[in-house]
């Protein structure tokens, strides 16, 4: 016997087998369909007898194996059905001829057999045969399991026919000697009378008995016909046959203790439908004589004492298998016996035993195998180690099978089969075909065994001529082991990889087998390997805004509250949360990727874009060349959406080494992204602005470069004004319905005087809406005015020059109070020192809101900014300011020193003054006769804005008008003709208070007239000696509140010019009435009069100096407001005068 069944197990000793086999011409189909319906007649409960009879179907068997069915009856053909097709009555006899020489290759062991006629009908087909049944068709024949039975039930009859005959002890008879195929030769001239051969001969009877009882259901008796031979056949050392004896007693005491097989599912024997219900629990199989009366208990003691235990069974099959194995030509027993071993071991869950059985198995020669044979036999190995739990043996010998099917000796190499026995052996060696079991946690399985397999997967698909399986493979091998490969390795399997993909190319396709097995793609993650992914907002200029006001579509639906401890946070809620920024429908987007590189070469990728999903979109895909071991390497991606809506990312594609690959982020857990979610809002409009002024590299402080679209750069001199032409170009596809513009000035620490910045908009604005392709240009006048005071290191320098300078100086503490400098440096220190010459800055933004398209009806506008860079360098510097009191109480003198710091001639000029020109850090003083300053007629601001307003704030508000008044009146302007620049020059920054309050007009307004003729501006008012002089005082009160009641005093003296003043003059002047003037009380806007007189008794220059006695109203009001025009009155002979 050369062909072992490897699908045996312990209780198929208990079963008669029984041939299925075709005669003639059989379609196979038809064939195996009447074949699993006789098969599905497994057990049958016989008659009379609640024994069951268990039959073993099979539709090869080779007669060779036959021979050993003395040896174990299980392996005896006992029953043989025979299927055929007969046409017509002619070909019967023909039919039945090949029946009866299918019979005879079986004769010596058959017991009974049937043949079923398909398609013939007629005389023949009415013939009354047990043997033979006819049906007209294969679909009719609805009552071949009743035949299959009536057949079993007949073969049952033969075999307790047998079973009684041989068990009953016949002593005169000669019992004859059992043998297996080899042994007869060596039996040939046996002394047949020798006791030693006669135990021999009984043991074997007895064990061939013993397995007659098993086949009809007698458990109890066949365990005591196998302990019987087991003792006559230790005797005699009669080895192959005792382990025969021990494996059948080990058979059936595995079928006692195991009911349900040992074969697993397939093979599990199910009490037969006829049996009744409980009968499986009052009686076991076997347990019932052979009248069908049950047994008394003690059978059932019987039984268990006989019977092996399940740690028995196993030592029993040991010491048989031994036995075997001292018999070259028991190979096949052995063999299987050590498959029954493994079989019973896996159900009592003692792998490691099995797996010596198995060990066992693997080293037994069964002399020359075919090449099926050897994949059968290891295919086998393989599987029983998988029942053990041996996974990464089993997957051992399944790749011995598959490389067992293309060994060098077959002809044809089964590559097909290779592959698929390759497949099978992925799971012992913790390999899948899916790349996302290998994403997560630490690699499992030796890597160096999977890598190898990979490789002989990737050459099994190229041999069956499927590039595309090959390049799946290899692509998987390269993106699960990339960290296992030297550098070597990955060389050599990415340059086999474009082979491959040369002829076809690697997608993102599922491939599925013949068999139904699906390869999933495999994306390349790690090729390269992407770290962060962010998603970038617009550049400045291109960013959406929303008109305030308008909520959002998405507010609506917001929690109302700050925190809930409901909300858990988790990564994928984070990868999906909508990012707070926009993208716009039509612009290109763009999202940056830090990517690495870890191979040891240059590595291509030919196209990597963007999958996105939500809202059409144009990915704009970049090809780019990463070099070796890169370190992360910021890539950026971008794509046009061409629908609002909410867009996600979901990952990116690329294409290398002719592979193309769709990396979703969600299966990369390694990546950090900030949100991939984003919403992207209607067209707006764009536009381009061009200037006049060239561009600039500076950036106003606060804001950052990336904020302004661009930036004008120029150098002007202090108070001088510059144009700008700006061009707005609409380089969109939407029209521009709306522009709105603002400027904001960003450098804070110089004070500004007047508009820096300024325009007229409605020109423009004739223009929209601005067409694609249209443009409009803007012009914004830039004037600077900063403070033209000197600092006080200046001042110093210029008094070392021996300069003569009075008044005021700027930096007086009173002025210090009232206006304090941003930066206060110690006087004398060397920045101080220089910064009279520094150049200051000045920086601004104009801000261009424009909006239109559908993006303008969802309430979103864009904003542009301009950012205007200017360097001031000084143009003149007013050092001191000084006032002397003019002639007239109405007007005074304002001192200005003036100082030339630039490197040029320098022209000042002011209304009604002569030119004054100043040489390189020259200093002259120019004096401006000026009418005083009626302040209080300025706008006043009302009593809500008073009440809510800084007061400091107030007062500069205040200042500030006051030194705009006055500048409007001196119109100081610089020219420098050399440069051709001119500008202005004001003096708001310069006054103090002390100037200030020497500028104003007092509110009390006093005239004084001599003989009716005002007396002011140098007025000399002449009379006679001896004539009344009339006096009269007038006062208006401009102010807001009543004056008076006042009383002023007429006090006149002579001046000698010397310093002298004479105030004893009674002998020469004389009062009619009283020296003292009374004003009753005036109200606001009104004015009140008093008349005196004098009398001048001698010729002279007198002067008259009115004041205001000493009383509580006087008091009460500044001191500046009772100033009154000085009196200078000639007294002159009459003959004199009239001599002249």
């Amino acid at each position: 016997m050369s062909v072992p069944d490897y699908m045996q197990c312990a209780e198929d000793h208990q079963t008669v087998l029984v041939v299925v086999q075709p005669v003639g011409i059989v379609p196979e189909d038809q064939f195996f369909k009447i074949y699993k319906r006789i098969a599905s007649v497994s057990q049958l409960s016989i008659r009379d007898s609640q024994r069951l009879l268990y039959i073993r179907y099979r539709h090869h068997y080779l007669p060779e194996n036959n021979e050993w069915g003395d040896f174990q009856t299980h392996r005896k053909v006992v029953g043989l059905i025979a299927i055929t097709t007969c046409g017509s009555a002619k070909e019967w006899p023909q039919t039945a001829e090949r029946f009866h020489g299918q019979k005879e290759v079986y004769s010596s062991t058959l017991y009974d057999s049937r043949l079923l006629v398909f398609g013939l009908q007629g005389d023949i087909a009415e013939q009354q045969r047990t043997d033979v049944a006819f049906y007209p068709s294969f679909e009719d024949c609805s009552d071949v399991e009743k035949r299959v039975e009536d057949f079993v039930e007949s073969i049952f009859i033969v075999l307790e026919s047998k079973r009684l005959d041989r068990a009953t002890d016949k002593s005169g008879d000669k019992i004859p000697l059992l043998c297996v195929p080899f042994e007869k030769k060596d039996f040939v001239g046996l002394d047949t009378d020798s006791r030693h051969y006669k135990k021999r001969c009984q043991g074997r009877m007895r064990k061939h008995v013993g397995d007659l009882c098993l086949q009809a259901g007698m458990l109890q008796d066949a365990l005591v016909h196998y302990h019987m031979a087991v003792e006559l056949l230790r005797g005699v050392n009669d080895f192959l046959w005792l382990g025969a004896a021990l494996e059948g007693l080990c058979s059936a005491s595995v079928i006692f203790h195991y009911p349900g097989g040992t074969a697993g599912k397939t093979v599990g024997r199910k009490p037969s439908v006829s049996q009744p219900a409980d009968a499986g629990k009052r009686h076991r199989p076997g347990a019932l004589t052979a009248n069908g009366i049950s047994a008394d208990t003690s059978t059932e003691i019987g039984r268990a004492k006989n019977c092996l235990s399940p740690e028995d069974i196993i030592e029993k099959y040991k010491e048989a298998i031994s036995y075997y194995g001292k018999y070259k030509n028991a190979g096949v027993i052995e063999l299987e016996a050590c498959v029954k071993a493994v079989r019973v071991l896996a159900i009592q869950k003692r792998a490691r035993e099995a797996s010596e059985f198995l060990q066992n198995a693997v080293y037994i020669n069964l002399g020359q195998l075919s090449e099926e044979e050897k994949i059968q036999r290891y295919s086998i190995l393989s599987e029983l180690y998988e029942l053990i739990g041996f996974h990464r043996k089993s997957a051992f010998f399944k790749r011995v099978a598959a490389m067992q099917c293309v060994a060098p000796t077959i002809p044809e190499p089964g590559w097909r089969a290779c592959y698929k026995l390759l497949l099978e052996t992925l799971p012992g060696y913790s390999l899948s075909l899916d790349p996302k079991d290998f994403s997560k946690g630490t690699h499992r399985g030796w890597a160096a065994v999977q890598m190898r397999l990979l490789h002989e997967l990737v050459y099994a698909s190229r041999r069956m001529g499927n590039p595309g399986l090959s390049v799946r493979h290899l692509s998987f091998l390269l993106q699960t082991m990339l960290d296992f490969l030297s550098d070597q390795e990955k060389k050599e399997v990415t340059q086999s990889l474009e082979n491959y993909t040369s002829k076809c190319p690697g997608g993102m396709e599922v491939i599925t087998l013949p068999d139904g097995l699906k390869l999933p793609p495999v994306a390349f993650t790690k090729l390269p390997i992407v770290r962060s992914v962010k998603l970038l907002n617009l550049p400045v200029s291109l960013r959406p805004h929303k008109v305030k006001g308008l909520l959002g579509q998405n507010m609506s639906t917001a929690s109302p509250f700050i925190y809930s401890p409901i909300i858990m946070h988790n990564r994928g809620e984070e990868r999906c949360k909508k990012i707070d920024f926009q993208w716009v429908q039509g612009d290109v987007c763009e999202v940056q990727l830090m990517v690495y590189n870890p191979m040891p070469y240059e590595l291509r990728v030919e196209n990597m874009g963007l999958l996105t999903s939500g809202v059409e979109f144009e990915s704009l895909p970049a090809a780019l060349s990463l070099p070796a071991e890169s370190g992360l390497y910021p890539v950026t991606l971008v794509g046009v959406p061409r629908t609002a809506g909410n867009i996600t990312v979901n990952g990116y594609h690329t294409s290398v080494f002719g592979v193309n690959s769709d990396c979703l982020l969600e299966g990369l857990p390694g990546v950090k992204t900030g949100g991939c979610l984003v919403e992207v809002i209607p067209s707006l409009p764009r536009l381009q602005l061009s200037t006049s002024l060239p561009r600039s590299a500076h950036t106003p402080q606060p804001m950052s470069k990336e904020e302004l679209s661009s930036s004008v750069s120029v150098q002007l001199f202090n108070g001088e004004t510059q144009q700008l032409i700006i061009t707005l170009e609409n380089i969109g596809l939407e029209d521009i319905e709306t522009l709105e513009l603002t400027s904001k000035t960003v450098s804070t620490k110089e004070k500004v005087f007047g508009e820096f910045l300024s325009w007229e908009l409605e020109e423009a604005l004739s223009h929209l809406p601005l067409k694609p392709g249209q443009s409009v240009t803007l012009t914004v006048s830039i004037k600077v005015k900063l403070d033209f005071s000197g600092q006080e290191s200046l001042l110093q320098d210029l008094n070392d020059d021996g300069i003569s300078v009075t008044g005021l100086p700027i930096s007086s503490p009173l002025r210090q109070v009232l206006k304090p400098r941003a930066e206060s440096k110690p006087i004398g220190s060397e920045s101080s020192k220089a910064e009279y010459s520094h150049i200051k800055t000045l920086e601004a933004v104009l801000n261009f809101k424009y909006s239109g398209g559908a993006g303008k009806v969802e309430g979103y506008y864009r904003e542009l900014s301009l950012g205007v860079h200017v360097d001031v360098e000084p143009s003149v510097f007013f050092t001191r300011v000084s006032t002397l009191p003019a002639t007239s109480t109405r007007q005074c003198h304002l001192l200005l020193d003036i100082f030339n710091p630039t490197e040029h001639e320098l022209t000042v000029s002011a209304k009604n003054n002569q030119d004054l020109v100043l040489h390189a850090s020259e200093c002259q003083r120019m004096a401006i006769q000026v009418d005083k300053f009626d302040f209080e007629s300025l706008p006043q601001p009302d009593q809500e804005t008073a009440r809510f307003t800084n007061p400091k704030q107030l007062e500069e508000e205040r200042q500030h008008a006051q030194g705009c008044q006055i500048n409007s009146k001196l119109g100081i302007c610089w020219s420098i003709p050399s440069l051709r620049r001119c500008g202005e020059a004001s003096v708001e920054g310069v006054l103090n208070q002390l100037v200030l309050e020497h500028l104003q007009l007092a509110p009390l307004q006093w005239d004084v007239l001599v003989n009716g003729k005002p007396c002011d501006c140098d007025v000399i008012a002449d009379c006679k000696v001896g004539d009344a002089v009339s006096l009269e005082v007038r006062l208006t009160n401009m102010s807001k509140n009543s004056v008076g009641p006042l009383a002023l005093t007429v006090v006149p003296y002579q001046d000698y010019q010397n310093g002298v003043q004479n105030y004893d003059l009674e002998d020469g002047v004389t009062f009619i009435g009283s020296n003292t003037f009374y004003i009753d009380t005036v109200k606001p806007k009104d004015s009140s009069v008093c008349v005196g007189a004098l009398l001048f008794l001698y010729t002279g220059d007198f002067f008259l100096n009115i004041k205001f006695q000493d009383d509580s109203a006087g008091r009460e009001l500044p001191l500046a407001w009772f100033t009154l025009p000085s009196v200078h009155v000639r007294a002159l002979d009459a003959p004199l005068q009239a001599g002249a």
